[in-house]
């Protein structure tokens, strides 16, 4: 019977920027966990690849840091399809330099990748949840959301700000039976993290700092994602789930 609280069968979840890399991973996970998928990213041709490994999942292309075109992507697909019952703002990007010269057309960018995406599809979905009075956001944060290294301070803003506006999303939204949460991931193998991926240096540096010893795997935030995204957290609302082997607890 507990097990029934995590069966997503007849939810609907839309990932953003799930054509590879975490937003895929978890994009599968939630499919295993019975939810009907659809894909978000900017490229037909990546989704429809995406798509075609999970079976032919859904797709709707728009460009997450564009406010109009999240709206009326949104608004089309609840009329034409159905409701989004659960909705994972995951897309997002790196940009690594110090910083006294640090870009500020990128510096930019991450702003609207990063956290002002957050807001655009948030709204646009939330809007259509607080007329069901249902509904699942959750939000990837970062292990920067709360720490910080060098290179990348614009990025922790943005993760730090993506920390906050969660909680701001609860606070406005869990009267409409709404549970807003974010999932903070530590140091994963993914494309986003290439470069500290091939640095030697850097890599033996981190399995030492964190305790679990060891980069993560994507497919180890499918759970805290299924449990966020399912009934199992019903009062659960404006919390920052850190999946990260405990670097966040420990000097």
């Amino acid at each position: 019977m507990s097990l029934e609280l995590f069966n997503l069968k007849g939810r609907r979840a839309l990932i953003t920027g799930s054509t590879q890399g975490i937003g895929l991973a978890l994009a599968r996970g939630l499919c295993d966990a019975g939810a009907e998928v659809v894909l978000n990213g900017r490229s037909a041709e990546r989704l429809a690849a995406a798509s075609e490994g999970l079976g032919g999942a859904r797709t709707l292309a728009f460009d997450v840091t564009d406010h109009q075109a999240a709206r009326q992507a949104v608004d089309r697909f609840e009329a034409e399809v159905g409701p989004i019952d659960i909705l994972v703002n995951n897309a997002g990007m790196q940009y690594r330099s110090p910083l006294a010269e640090f870009p500020p057309d990128q510096f930019d960018l991450l702003l609207q990748t990063n956290i002002a995406s957050v807001f655009h599809v948030g709204q646009a979905v939330a809007r259509h949840m607080i007329r069901r009075e249902h509904g699942k956001i959750i939000n990837i944060a970062s292990v920067q959301t709360a720490l910080a290294r060098p290179g990348i301070a614009p990025y922790a803003a943005t993760k730090g700000a993506v920390g906050n506006l969660t909680k701001g999303m609860a606070t406005d939204w869990a009267r409409f039976g709404m549970q807003c949460n974010a999932i903070a991931p530590g140091y994963f193998r993914t494309d986003l993290n290439a470069a500290l991926l091939a640095d030697g240096e850097f890599s033996a540096w981190l399995e030492k700092r964190t305790p679990a010893g060891r980069w993560g795997r994507v497919e180890e935030l499918v759970g805290a994602c299924i449990f966020l995204a399912s009934e199992a957290s019903s009062f659960v609302n404006g919390h920052v789930l850190f999946v990260d082997g405990g670097i966040t607890a420990s000097l």
